[in-house]
């Protein structure tokens, strides 16, 4: 999910924030709320509450920006969405 431009950025320096960035943050941290990752502290421990309240938020920029993003960026956004949402389902139902 990452642009071409990210790739090029040399270690230590922090890729240029774009919407795209932003958006991904919040993936990123839905993925440890549905124990799909670890979370900064190494541990794994799911909380669907969180991930429930991530993927809201990721609604709400749907919602909000409308209109005014890019092709990409509303693809990356979409995808997120319908993923996040299966996923949320599925952990759901093992618990």
């Amino acid at each position: 999910m990452s642009s071409q431009g990210d790739r090029d950025v040399p270690p230590g320096q922090l890729p240029k924030l774009d919407f795209s960035i932003f958006v991904m943050s919040i993936i990123g941290s839905a993925h440890v709320h549905l124990g799909d990752m670890p979370g900064p502290d190494g541990h794994s421990d799911r909380s669907l509450d969180l991930a429930q309240q991530d993927i809201e938020l990721l609604t709400l920029l749907e919602e909000k920006t409308r209109g005014n993003l890019t092709g990409d960026e509303e693809r990356l956004l979409t995808q997120a969405l319908d993923e996040l949402r299966e996923r949320l389902a599925e952990v759901s139902k093992e618990t």
